[in-house]
């Protein structure tokens, strides 16, 4: 008898949460550049009615495999930002390379130095 009881007020608590209103988001702005046929180069970047960003751009560059031996690889880098649940803007920046993904943001932790 008490986990009925306590089933339905967990029901009636899940019930009573205020919902989240989905709302409708469209693309205020969006463009691309791609090298068509060579592979060395792209950018693009969009922003979003719900406040939503992000630009990125991408170049190919030499780098040293495990071997030793160069290698092509992709560097990227860019920033999206957000708003959060909170009514705060959150953006990250990042680099992306032959040294991981670094991103940075006023709101994430940063590493002790050594």
């Amino acid at each position: 008898m008490k986990m009925i009881i306590v089933l339905a007020a967990l029901v009636a608590v899940a019930v009573a949460a205020p919902q989240r209103q989905q709302q409708e988001v469209t693309v205020l702005e969006q463009t691309e550049h791609n090298n068509i046929g060579l592979p060395q180069d792209y950018n693009y970047k969009y922003a979003l009615s719900d406040g939503s960003r992000k630009q990125e751009a991408a170049r190919y560059e030499t780098a040293t495999g495990e071997d030793g031996k160069p290698v092509q690889a992709i560097a990227v880098q860019g920033e999206y930002s957000f708003v959060g649940d909170d009514g705060v803007e959150y953006t990250i920046k990042y680099v992306a390379d032959q040294g991981g993904f670094r991103p940075e943001g006023a709101h994430l932790p940063v590493a002790p130095t050594a």
